[in-house]
């Protein structure tokens, strides 16, 4: 199928002159003064509506352990692979 008429540029400016992006509408935590999305709970303080959703202090405290300890744990296999392993000669 060929096109029968060419669009201009005004033309087509005009078409998608609707086709930008717009900011999202941002609300203000009651608990904390934070902006958050609304009808969503605030991402800082993990509270909606003035309630406690998440306890996003526990949360943190917990992911920061979990990645300690899996430092701890790369860096442990680390010192054991860069120690030479002793080889038996084949008989």
């Amino acid at each position: 199928m060929v096109i029968r008429m060419r669009h201009t540029r005004s033309h087509t400016a005009n078409r998608r002159s609707h086709h930008g992006l717009k900011s999202p509408e941002m609300a203000v935590c009651k608990n904390c003064g934070g902006h958050h999305r609304p009808h969503h709970m605030c991402l800082n303080c993990g509270f909606y509506n003035g309630k406690m959703v998440l306890d996003l202090v526990a949360k943190k405290k917990d992911r920061e352990e979990r990645m300690a300890t899996k430092r701890e744990a790369i860096s442990a296999n680390r010192a054991d692979t860069t120690k030479p392993v002793a080889t038996t000669p084949n008989k």
